[in-house]
């Protein structure tokens, strides 16, 4: 591992210089066209002067530093960190699909719209829906977008005072605040023991002020809902709707369809179960799928075919747009690229085998990592900490020293129901050596934590950048190297 931490600034001598510009009023071509003064700086930018050899060494190295999936495993819980196979990124690199432009005419651009409607017909046949837009650029704004569509239905109807949204206390954060985003109201309901709705609190949340209800099945505890269809029919008794978040879809992709256990609307995160880009702010995709008698609201433009020809169409019944144009499209061209790969045939495997792999790595891992579920799970598996810990070491301490085993952390503390949470989601791509070896660190780990746990409080101490004061990181923001110049001013200690 490349240990080298020094910043580009630190690396900058004056004068020095990666390129040379000509003195020259002309370029060969044009003149220059001289700037308004007064979009001029007073002072020169603050800008590292460093050679191209540098800034390429160092931006290298920097590359180096990431870690990912295609680097070594990692089992992060609920995020599903999925591989993306490279023939999906090939795919979305042909020229035709990245340099065209959203506001070409529909008629040069027939190939992506032929994409976007297959596209979302084959995810409207997984889902069990009727028709899906593609249109949400990410996971939440697709739950926004399904939540207005919630909305909207119910004013149609007249039944204005429909204003809450019923979440499980065991829900991704994203539900509570998309239901805030979108002018409702959240009603938290328990969970049981074992970590599922508990019929009985829904019951009493039930009630004509009731929108509806955001269940993710598994939830994210990766326990299934068995009694899924009683609670469907509940919320639609009283006059609901049932809202699913697709996060979790990868644990039972082309065995079971959300449509079919009584879900009216639903989004899916393609980076989770469609295998396309993931993290860092985007770009993202949140297709959002609806029942039939939902069709009318969902979002503008929608792609329609007539006579071979696909066209866009604008209308006045749905929520209006969400977004620029048609989303993130070579994020869904990815998407289209792996379910094409894959086939009828094969993408019926991937639940299972997902399923697989978590409860290996729980039975792997039970006796040293408390289990606070006995149910077997589906594609992720939640411990409660460390099971024998006489010496108090942490989840986090845990966390931080597998980093130091080239290996990524798990998701912990997460979901708050259990103290010192830890989520492990293995793939459905990860092989038994991977998931042996993750298990045979997390066991040595467990034994240090008894025989030699300072080695655990203090670690990391092998990577780049050690163990840092999360407290004052978050009180004192240092976002760039101006701010790291004021702050090294102080008489406070910065430790980087």
């Amino acid at each position: 591992m490349n240990t080298d931490a020094t910043l580009i600034f630190e690396k900058s001598r004056s004068g020095r210089k990666a390129v040379s510009f000509s003195d020259y009023p002309y370029d060969g071509h044009r003149p220059f066209e001289e700037l308004d003064q007064s979009l001029l700086r007073e002072e020169p930018a603050l800008l590292p002067e460093v050679s191209e050899l540098d800034v390429l060494r160092h931006y290298t190295n920097m590359s180096q530093k990431n870690f990912g999936v295609e680097n070594g495993f990692y089992p992060l819980g609920s995020c599903t960190m999925k591989y993306n196979p490279k023939i999906n990124d090939e795919v979305q690199n042909f020229p035709a699909f990245k340099n065209a432009h959203p506001d070409q005419p529909a008629s040069s651009v027939q190939g992506i719209l032929k994409i976007y409607h297959e596209l979302a017909n084959h995810l409207s046949e997984i889902s069990g829906m009727a028709e899906t837009s593609l249109n949400p650029c990410a996971g939440a704004h697709g739950e926004l977008t399904g939540l207005m569509i919630m909305k909207a239905y119910h004013e149609k109807n007249g039944d204005y005072k429909r204003t809450k949204v019923i979440v499980p206390d065991s829900a991704h954060g994203t539900n509570p605040a998309s239901t805030s985003v979108a002018g409702m109201d959240v009603a938290e309901i328990e969970s049981t023991d074992e970590g599922r709705v508990k019929l009985s609190s829904l019951k009493e949340a039930l009630g004509d002020d009731i929108a509806g209800m955001m269940l993710t099945n598994p939830n994210t505890l990766g326990i299934f809902e068995k009694d899924i269809c009683k609670i469907t029919d509940m919320v639609h008794e009283a006059g609901g709707l049932m809202y699913y978040d697709g996060a979790n879809l990868n644990a039972m992709l082309g065995k079971v369809r959300p449509g079919d256990m009584g879900f009216d609307i639903l989004h899916l995160n393609l980076h989770k179960t469609f295998s396309t880009p993931h993290g860092g702010g985007g770009p993202g995709s949140g297709p959002v799928g609806v029942c039939e008698h939902l069709k009318e609201f969902l979002p503008s433009p929608r792609v329609r075919k007539h006579d071979g020809d696909y066209y866009l169409e604008e209308t006045n019944a749905g929520i209006g747009r969400v977004t620029f144009h048609l989303g993130n499209v070579l994020v869904w061209i990815r998407a289209y690229a792996y379910v094409l790969t894959l086939g009828h045939e094969n993408i019926k495997d991937i639940g299972p085998l997902a399923t697989l792999n978590a409860n290996y790595v729980r039975e792997l891992l039970r006796d040293d990592y408390q289990l606070p579920i006995s149910s077997y799970c589906m594609h992720e598996c939640v411990f409660d900490g460390l099971k024998d810990n006489p010496h108090g070491v942490r989840t986090l301490d845990v966390a931080k020293r597998l980093i130091e085993q080239d290996m990524h952390a798990p998701t912990i503390y997460f979901p708050l129901l259990f103290k010192e949470a830890i989520m492990v989601e293995p793939t459905e791509t990860e092989s038994k050596e991977t998931l042996d070896r993750f298990a045979s660190l997390m066991k040595a780990i467990a034994k240090e934590a008894k025989d030699n746990p300072d080695v655990l409080k203090n670690a990391p101490q092998k990577t780049p950048v050690k163990r840092i004061d999360e407290v004052f990181a978050a009180r004192k923001l240092i976002l760039s190297y101006r701010d790291y110049l004021d702050y090294k001013k102080d008489d406070e200690a910065l430790d980087f």
